[in-house]
């Protein structure tokens, strides 16, 4: 009991959020979620048409054609996974490592959860073949798998599965019968749009994806929460949305006014939010790849960040270091490396990983420091590395890694 009563510890009460992007918010959503604050009346479940439509072009303009009939919104993705579990019932099927917040849903509705593992080159999509066995067991111990949940740009890993492997695992999903639902969250953060390709299973398997993209990703602060959920067509997923849409109504799980008003200015896509995408994006992306060269440098893995606003990290390699600090499972890493780095660090447990093994995720925003003005200079400076807040952050990050690094050389044995 002693790792789960301190606050923060449990393993439903603490989930890690995801990672903010530590800027000031946007001063045109400020301006439209203020003139939207008188708005007292509720929003229709599921959201307005207004906010539909516009989630309907946000896909659109995407190549994933919609119908505002086929769409959800909801308060944040949470309340949208939570009810898709619900309606579509049986086992669920998710990654390993996987969003932290997947998994707890399913086990709150006392739904089993098998994690299937991921290919060595990226995360967020299970390997086929590990898929297949997966179900084969889970159907020959009596189970019921149903539901997988996968995400193409992935946290918490920050990677981007190829087009190839994830054809093959839709393939193996479509014909075990399984529902897909999609976690597009980071989709608008690849650091390399240009030479990265991301597709939506949506555009294999039409007729059996659920697309859930929370806004939070690239759109709003953290604590507006808006997600949408895309619906596919045909009879089943016209079942599917209105079983979704009672159990959003049992929930009352509404969008507040004033915010669904701010998300449908986001989910258009004018000038000034697609500037502020582009520009964080950008930030983030070089917060991103300066952190993994320290990691990579002290002789930690990670695989290189192609999306989001965070890093995973595998401190096995400094394992000697980590021991002599009493350091033995990822709850105990997560607890020391928090504190010296001053910034969260929750450990691969957190996202269904291993408890043995010493992993955590880093997150970028915390690397961004400073007065609103400070943060703000982050987005237009031509050399955010070197602004002072920024440099002292990083600077951080290096001297702890180094110094496990040297740790861990002082207390490997001799050969």
């Amino acid at each position: 009991m002693r790792r789960t009563a301190p606050e923060g510890h449990g393993p439903v009460r603490f989930g890690p959020p995801l990672p903010e992007d530590g800027l000031p918010v946007l001063p045109e959503l400020s301006a439209v979620l203020a003139a939207a604050a008188s708005r007292g009346a509720h929003e229709p479940v599921g959201g307005g048409r207004a906010l539909r439509e516009a989630a309907c072009g946000h896909w659109d303009r995407r190549g994933l054609h919609c119908d505002p009939y086929r769409v959800a919104a909801a308060p944040g993705s949470h309340a949208l996974l939570l009810a898709l579990t619900a309606a579509l019932g049986g086992d669920v099927l998710v990654p390993r490592p996987c969003a932290a917040w997947w998994a707890p849903y399913a086990r709150l509705l006392g739904r089993p959860v098998f994690h299937v593992p991921t290919p060595p080159e990226s995360g967020g999509v299970p390997d086929p073949y590990a898929l297949l066995e997966t179900v084969r067991r889970v159907r020959a111990e009596g189970g019921d798998p149903r539901l997988l949940v996968l995400s193409v740009a992935d946290d918490p890993t920050a990677t981007v599965a190829p087009p190839e492997l994830l054809h093959e695992t839709v393939e193996a999903a479509q014909g075990e019968g399984l529902h897909l639902v999609s976690d597009e969250t980071w989709r608008d953060t690849l650091h390399d749009p240009h030479d990265t390709v991301l597709l939506s299973p949506a555009e294999m398997v039409p007729d059996r994806v659920t697309v859930v993209t929370d806004l939070a990703g690239a759109l709003l602060p953290p604590g507006w929460p808006a997600a949408v959920a895309r619906f596919p067509a045909g009879a089943d997923g016209e079942d599917l949305h209105a079983r979704v849409l009672d159990i959003l109504t049992a929930l009352d799980a509404r969008v507040a006014a004033p915010i669904a008003a701010a998300a449908g200015y986001a989910l258009g896509e004018p000038e000034a939010v697609t500037a502020r995408v582009a520009a964080t994006v950008r930030l983030h992306a070089l917060l991103a790849a300066e952190a993994h060269a320290a990691v990579v440098a002290a002789g930690a893995l990670a695989r290189p960040p192609r999306s989001g606003r965070h890093l995973y990290v595998d401190l096995a390699p400094l394992r000697p270091a980590l021991t002599a600090h009493g350091v033995g499972d990822a709850q105990e890493l997560e607890d020391f490396l928090s504190a010296r780095l001053g910034m969260p660090a929750p450990g691969g447990h957190r996202f269904g990983d291993d408890l043995e093994a010493p992993r955590v995720r880093l997150s970028t925003g915390a690397l961004v420091a400073g007065s609103d003005t400070e943060r703000a200079e982050c987005l237009t400076s031509p050399t955010p590395l070197e602004l002072p807040q920024v440099h002292r952050a990083l600077s951080r990050l290096k001297s702890v890694f180094d110094d496990l690094r040297d740790e861990a050389r002082r207390w490997e044995p001799p050969r």
